[in-house]
């Protein structure tokens, strides 16, 4: 006699493998889970490493900037009108400083958030950090002083003073890079293209600059940007005096310029009273 023939209904099987997959889920949820923790946790940074790649990305940016002013190639045109009234200039040495700027960056540390002046969809993979630190920044800065990546922000200007950088006014120029641990600033580097010279910092740890002995000055003199001055000299006069002197700078980077090598022992403060473009 032939066996008999033993008939699986589709439905049944349906329910069995539905039953087999949630008894695996219960049994390896909390693995998966404590290993999901675990990985988000060791993406950790140095803040020393960030440091190096914070100048070593100003620096290249830097290159850029100068190569494209000392060809010519600058192709500028404008962005439009701060709402003061001041033009925005946009050149071929913004966007050539800004790709080599946020790549490296964000190539060295895909899990923080970079954020530049400029905006521009050029992805170079390329782009990687020579894993060298400074000297000097080997000698200050302690490592293994590790943040969660997720907490950090990086601002970029990949090209400050544009308007002096088109008038060939290049002492003024920067690159510069400032580094955010949960909303407060703890690194900060200013690289000036065309003399090779960078500032940096790391908030609490060290810096290549030597801080003034005194801020007190009398009668006071004080920065002002003369292309985003606003209100800013009443308010200095309100703030300060009538007797205080108000020097005219070109952006952020003509005063590093002026407090660094100019007239350190006399000036104050940078002030700015500006719309913020966030």
């Amino acid at each position: 006699m032939a066996p008999m023939g033993i008939r699986l209904s589709p439905l049944g099987v349906a329910v069995f493998c539905l039953l087999g997959v949630g008894v695996i889920y219960h049994l390896y949820a909390g693995v998966i889970s404590s290993h999901l923790a675990a990985f988000r946790q060791a993406r950790k940074v140095d803040l020393r490493e960030l440091l190096a790649v914070s100048v070593e990305a100003a620096v290249l940016g830097g290159i850029e900037v100068k190569k494209v002013r000392e060809e010519n190639g600058l192709k500028e045109k404008s962005k439009g009108k701060t709402r003061e009234g001041a033009s925005e200039l946009l050149t071929a040495g913004d966007l050539q400083s800004h790709r080599k700027m946020f790549n490296l960056i964000s190539n060295t540390f895909p899990d923080i958030k970079v954020n530049s002046e400029e905006h521009d969809n050029t992805v170079d993979k390329t782009a990687t950090w020579s894993q060298n630190i400074p000297a000097d920044i080997l000698e200050m800065i302690k490592g293994g002083k590790d943040v969660p990546a997720e907490s950090i922000t990086v601002w970029i200007d990949p090209l400050d003073a544009t308007q002096e950088y088109t008038e060939n006014l290049v002492k003024y120029v920067t690159t510069m890079v400032c580094v955010a641990v949960d909303g407060k600033p703890v690194i900060g580097v200013i690289h000036q293209p065309f003399t090779g010279f960078t500032a940096w910092a790391l908030v609490g740890q060290g810096s290549n600059m030597t801080p003034r002995s005194s801020y007190s000055v009398s009668p006071p003199k004080v920065i002002v940007s003369r292309s985003h001055s606003g209100e800013v000299k009443n308010y200095i006069h309100g703030a300060f005096g009538n007797n205080t002197t108000i020097i005219e700078a070109g952006g952020a980077g003509e005063l590093f310029y002026i407090f660094i090598q100019v007239q350190i022992k006399t000036l104050i403060a940078f002030v700015a009273v500006v719309y913020l473009y966030l």
